[in-house]
């Protein structure tokens, strides 16, 4: 173990001990409050590009494994901890090449991102690669965030069938997918198949219906991918998660902007409009929709006015902010996917 720092582009340093890789980690310095699914968390698609600082005192307590796993690899680039609970979530940081530092002041980091936004930010696993006085200038030569396009880098390249059966055939649009999305699908009676990001509105429409996923970055230069999701509009049922609901609002007129430092973790309480319930849910996102009384906003955050879901009932279209599939919890928001699973075989 050797020593390791933080260093964020407004010049703040957090040391701390390196107990995974001894590299360096450029990214987005973001942080999480939930208190467990440490190992999801840095397998979410939606953490690339980012340096995930985890508020919980301790992390990595209950080891590690495979299945927990939200997609093939790593896709944070560095864990930044309070203190490390067990050897197996330091070695598998190390196997995966990511930075890990423990014994870092958290409390303070958070604080200071709270205050200061997400920024642009280095983890250093072994001082003597990157001494802090030649790291700053390098940090702030990193791209923001805002405008960044990463869906194509997480993305499936070819469409696959993850789940078979007599049950409606969904389309799962790979934005940068979670697995538990894919398996809770399969779990309401779907039959899945994961499909590129950039899969044409014509073989979407072969589906019974398409869930557009969660994934990283800006969706305002996705384009291509607001335009195919127009031109699912009104032909095709639709529900969108995460980036699949910024999409789709992009594609139904409203407009999507950057949180100051995100809502990401596992507590976030969003108001479902049209009964008055209160979910508690877990959540993983740097943008958001912009507040709104539209008639089809029908979740909002009870942290910002945020929109946190849409419904077209006309256009066979809906969409969430949070995770409905909940992985690893908590389970408020389960029934969206299976109650939209049981239309979908009814209609």
């Amino acid at each position: 173990m050797t020593a390791g720092y933080l260093l964020l582009e407004d010049g703040a340093v957090f040391r701390g001990r390196s107990v995974a890789a001894e590299g360096t980690a450029f990214g987005e310095a973001v942080f999480t409050t939930g208190m467990t699914g440490y190992q999801e968390t840095m397998t979410d698609p939606s953490y690339a590009e980012q340096l995930v600082c985890f508020t919980a005192p301790m992390v990595g307590n209950y080891g590690v494994a495979e299945e927990r796993s939200e997609s093939g690899c790593p896709h944070g680039r560095a864990a930044l901890m309070r203190r490390l609970g067990g050897r197996a979530w330091a070695d598998w940081l190390r196997e995966h090449a990511i930075v890990g530092l423990d014994e870092l002041d958290t409390r303070a980091l958070v604080l200071r991102l709270r205050e200061g936004g997400s920024m642009r930010a280095v983890a250093v696993g072994d001082e003597t690669a990157l001494p802090v006085g030649d790291a700053l200038e390098q940090v702030r030569a990193q791209p923001l965030m805002e405008g960044q396009a990463l869906v194509a880098e997480v993305s499936t390249r070819e469409r696959y069938s993850f789940s078979e059966g007599s049950g409606p055939r969904v389309a799962l649009v790979d934005y940068g997918a979670k697995r538990s999305i894919a398996r809770r699908l399969t779990h309401a009676g779907a039959a899945v198949t994961v499909v590129p990001h950039t899969a044409p509105a014509e073989e979407l429409r072969r589906f019974d219906g398409v869930v557009l996923s969660n994934g990283p970055g800006d969706p305002e230069p996705l384009e291509i991918e607001v335009g195919i999701v127009g031109d699912l509009l009104g032909t095709t049922p639709i529900l969108g998660i995460c980036l699949g609901h910024q999409l789709l609002g992009l594609a139904t007129g409203h407009r999507t902007f950057k949180l100051p430092f995100g809502h990401r973790g596992a507590n976030h309480p969003v108001l479902e409009r049209a009964s008055g319930r209160v979910l508690v849910t877990s959540q993983n996102h740097g943008f958001a929709v912009e507040p709104s009384d539209a008639r089809e906003a029908s979740h909002v955050s009870l942290y910002d006015g945020t929109v946190e879901g849409l419904d077209f009932p006309e256009l066979h279209a809906r969409s969430v902010q949070f995770h409905p599939e909940a992985g690893p919890g908590p389970h408020d928001a389960w029934p969206i996917l299976e109650r939209w699973v049981e239309e979908l075989a009814s209609s």
